[in-house]
């Protein structure tokens, strides 16, 4: 008997559910499109590109909305024979600086077997490469920087792409960027000239309501699910979490992917309500471990000492009572400690996340005004994630529970 079998149950094609699947029409999103679509309108036309500037949350369907009118676009600028169109990708996700950018777009345009290192030249000489690759492409070309907001305020690629054209570097390419942002505050950042240049046209992608979310995940059951897989309820139910969580369409997709799972999983279809909920909580519960997991040393550091707090039932704590604590986890670990102001940072860090609850306290003349930190979390979510810390030595309380 063969070990593995095909679902029968409850998914059609799960891929459609997942993030990366491109679907053949944009759902709840037609004020977005229009302005996009009227954006690209100088490609067809086969003049300059305009620079685009996307904003929103993440999941509220910028990337998708990019990908399917550049799709399209492309099948459409064939039928004309004066427009050579080009369109490059690049995730600026690892990317902090102008240089990294612009060094990983010069090897995006270059075949395999003549990338430059990402580090050790003048940025300049990297952006004459990049004008040099891009004078080789010809026509016209598009450049999409996916989250553009992680290279902070180094922002002189921004400046230097759109007006490479008109200031000389480029003679016969036509460029345009596309710039998508997560971050609601990054234009603000921005310089002047640049918002100039890269804002010639922005759109905003605000966060989705319910009954949007809702058209989005009935756009992809009918393909995704098999037939009476669904009962009555729980697209509503799915959407209405994430509406009311974040407005985003990839939570509302990953909930039903979900809970489609645990019915697979206890052989029990079709989806229903609580298989929505107990999807909810094991979703939130890897968001936190993995928000844990991604703290940098001194905030694994902050987190082990107000572990051990808890586990020592002292809890809440104040900064000075978990400042000792860090300290001698720190000596312990090898590491410098921080001082007390920075390591007070990253406690903020963690209350700023969900990890820890901060309520502040206030003892008039006597006491003063502070903090107290206790957790938000399950204890045992924590001690997973400090299970897998091998380069902090872990006080001997925790150590017990781990």
């Amino acid at each position: 008997m063969a070990r593995f079998t095909r679902d029968e149950d409850v998914f059609r094609d799960e891929d459609m559910l997942r993030e990366d699947y491109q679907p053949d029409s944009i759902a709840a999103r037609d004020d977005e499109l229009a302005a996009y679509e009227n954006a690209l309108q100088p490609v067809i036309n086969g003049a300059q590109p305009r620079n685009i500037f996307l904003y929103g949350k993440a999941g509220v369907g910028k990337t998708a909305v990019t990908r399917f009118l550049l799709s399209h676009l492309k099948q459409d600028v064939a039928e004309y024979d004066d427009v050579d169109l080009s369109v490059y990708w690049l995730n600026c996700t690892n990317f902090s600086s102008s240089y990294q950018v612009a060094a990983n777009l010069v090897n995006l345009l270059r075949p395999a077997n003549q990338q430059i290192s990402t580090t050790g030249y003048p940025q300049q000489t990297v952006f004459d490469m990049l004008y040099e690759e891009l004078e080789d492409v010809g026509g016209t070309v598009l450049l999409v920087l996916d989250e553009i907001d992680h290279i902070g305020e180094d922002d002189d690629i921004l400046y230097e792409l759109p007006r490479a054209r008109s200031n000389g570097y480029l003679d016969t390419v036509k460029p345009g960027v596309i710039g998508i942002s997560n971050d609601f505050g990054f234009r603000e950042t921005l310089s002047p000239k640049v918002k100039d240049t890269l804002c010639e046209e922005e759109i905003h992608f605000p966060p989705y309501q319910a009954p949007e979310l809702e058209s989005i995940l009935t756009q992809r059951v009918d393909g995704a699910l098999r037939e009476d897989a669904l009962s009555a309820g729980v697209l509503q139910l799915c959407a209405a979490i994430a509406a009311q969580d974040t407005g985003s369409a990839r939570q509302a997709l990953d909930l039903l992917y979900k809970a489609g799972d645990i019915a697979r999983t206890h052989g029990d279809p079709p989806i229903v309500e609580e298989h929505v909920r107990e999807a909810s909580q094991e979703l939130e519960r890897g968001q936190i471990r993995h928000g844990m997991r991604e703290l940098t040393h001194h905030g694994h550091l902050t987190l082990i000492a107000t572990l051990s707090l808890a586990f020592e039932e002292q809890m809440p704590a104040r900064v000075r009572e978990i400042y000792p604590v860090y300290r001698t986890v720190a000596d312990q670990s090898g590491t410098d400690p921080l001082v007390r102001r920075r390591m007070h940072d990253h406690l903020a860090d963690l209350a700023m996340v969900g990890i820890l609850q901060r309520t502040v306290r206030n003892e008039g003349r006597a006491g003063g005004q502070y903090h107290e930190y206790e957790f938000d979390v399950p204890l045992d979510l924590v001690c997973d994630v400090v299970r897998e810390l091998d380069d902090i030595a872990t006080p001997s309380v925790v150590a017990r529970h781990i």
